[in-house]
């Protein structure tokens, strides 16, 4: 009898809805956050039984929001399940914006293009082109970002507008299908044993548990969505609070392999001080993604610095199940690994979509300011300007006005002021010369 055995490739379970398999030696599915920048910053996306918290401490923006919004609309544009935590949940869910033509897929934009470069394709029109060395034609554009989805992962990643609101008839299809659920945030009596947050804990793993029972929809991921955990409708919550319900939600993730979550914290509960020291480090031990989206509108210096941008991104976890190694430091383009370091990022805010992308220092001083210093001539003009202190005519008493007249001496050129000392020029030595006689070879006249 043989010893060899023939390899039979074992079948793997294809991938559910809006999903995809990450590349690696175990499978792992991972699906969209709705932000093509963002997902490449996570290393291709957010990994089923995983969770993403979203730190925003400005309290006069709501980027944290915004990309709750994202993740929301991704999950119903998709064909996922979608539960918000939240006693504004149906007013929440109807702010979020949708795919551009009501339903329709846009055409994604070309690599690097933005909205900035819709003034540029109105100037194509006319013919117009900027001419550059012909050695640099064939080089690529340089980027910032990742391109945005395009028709081969547009089942993945919907293209979204942010002037586009969700239409009425996909929510009430999506209430009436059962495929989104809300969950009440209501503070009742809490006792020191079961605080508050336990029973919202409780409904989620019944939410999850039923999912599960299912087998129509076990295969279905499920996205929880908490738009503003702490904020005054969740109660009076300490950090031990906060800290119990993140570790707690991310061990019920773990049992169920279709579920994901994506927290965001109320802005007051993002500053390092509400906490105590190590408190955002905390955060990210206590979730599987945690990123920082700190906001320039509170700092103008930082405005006036970084114009084209609205923030920066601070990463401080990020999710790796089943390994060592967190994707992204293999897949991740923005970040930048495979090179000599990691990059900075920035995100910036514009009028149809959030872009997630490498922060660079714009020219010193700005684009007017003067690269090259003064020439000689311009700086000898400037020091024989002589100002002329014109006197303005004084009222007497009498009424009249009186002008007084002053000559101006002058003043001679090479003239020197007294005790300047002369500045004395050493003449230059003359250079030896070697004079050869062609009849007497062996003699040098120096």
């Amino acid at each position: 009898m043989s010893s060899f055995k023939r390899k039979i490739a074992t079948k793997e379970n294809p991938p559910s809805v809006g999903t995809r398999a990450l590349p690696g030696p175990i499978t792992t599915f991972i699906t969209s956050t709705g932000v093509p920048s963002l997902d490449d910053i996570l290393g291709g996306g957010l990994p089923l039984t995983c969770d993403i918290l979203v730190l925003a401490p400005d309290v006069h923006s709501a980027y944290g929001e915004l990309l709750q919004k994202y993740f929301i609309a991704q999950g119903l544009a998709s064909g996922q399940d979608v539960c918000i935590i939240d006693d504004y949940a149906q007013d929440f869910v109807s702010e979020c914006m949708w795919i551009p033509g009501g339903g329709v897929p846009k055409q994604a934009p070309p690599v690097g293009a933005t909205d900035e470069d819709e003034d540029d394709e109105a100037g194509k029109e006319f013919g117009t082109k900027i001419k550059i060395a012909w050695r640099y034609e064939q080089l690529k554009q340089f980027q910032t970002t990742v391109n945005s989805s395009s028709q081969e992962n547009e089942e993945y990643c919907k293209v979204f507008d942010l002037t586009a609101k969700i239409p009425i008839s996909v929510l009430d299809a999506s209430h009436s299908s059962n495929q989104l659920k809300l969950i009440e945030v209501t503070p009742t009596e809490s006792s020191p044993s079961a605080p508050f947050t336990h029973a919202i804990l409780s409904k989620v793993e019944n939410l999850l548990g039923g999912e599960e029972n299912d087998p129509a929809a076990a295969r279905k991921p499920l996205r929880l969505c908490i738009p503003s955990l702490g904020s005054p409708q969740w109660g009076d919550l300490t950090p031990h609070d906060i800290c119990s319900f993140l570790h707690t939600l991310r061990a019920t993730l773990r049992r169920y392999p279709h579920a994901i979550a994506s927290i965001s914290l109320a802005p007051h509960l993002c500053a390092e001080t509400w906490g105590g020291p190590g408190w955002t480090q905390k955060l990210g031990w206590l979730s599987d993604t945690c990123i920082s989206l700190s906001a320039f509108s509170a700092n103008p210096a930082l405005t006036a610095m970084f114009p084209a941008h609205h923030g920066f991104v601070h990463v401080h976890s990020l999710p790796a199940p089943h390994s060592l190694q967190a994707p992204s430091d293999k897949f991740s383009t923005l970040r930048g690994l495979t090179s000599s370091g990691e990059n900075n990022l920035a995100f910036k805010c514009m009028r149809k979509r959030i872009v997630f992308e490498t922060l660079h220092l714009d020219l010193e001083g700005g684009v007017g300011e003067r690269r090259t210093t003064p020439s000689a001539t311009a700086t000898a003009l400037e020091d024989n300007t002589h100002h002329h202190v014109h006197s303005h005519p004084t009222v007497t008493a009498m009424g009249e006005a009186a002008v007084e007249v002053s000559l101006e001496e002058a003043t001679e050129p090479n003239s020197q002021s007294v005790g300047e000392v002369p500045v004395v020029t050493k003449k230059a030595k003359p250079k030896k010369k070697v004079a050869f006689h062609s009849d007497r070879p062996d003699l040098y006249d120096f």
